[in-house]
């Protein structure tokens, strides 16, 4: 069965990078990272595989473009 994973930046600042996601169009869940360390962290504190899906896919956008994406998909 396939996962897809959505996510949207709501908030841009020094010091942490914020992203509305969830499955498909349901954005019920926060993900923050810290665009110095490129660590992340979920509102909710389950990291789980929707997370660490939707990370993995900003964190490389992010090395490659030098900037975080506006929005994100991840589907498996």
């Amino acid at each position: 069965m396939g996962m897809m994973v959505v996510a949207r930046r709501i908030e841009a600042s020094v010091d942490e990078v914020r992203y509305e996601f969830g499955f498909e169009d349901r954005f019920d869940r926060v993900l923050t990272i810290d665009p110095h360390t490129l660590e992340a962290r979920v509102q909710d504190g389950d990291f789980n595989a929707a997370a660490s899906a939707i990370t993995a896919k900003i964190v490389n956008a992010r090395r490659s473009a030098g900037d975080f994406p506006e929005r994100m998909m991840f589907a498996s």
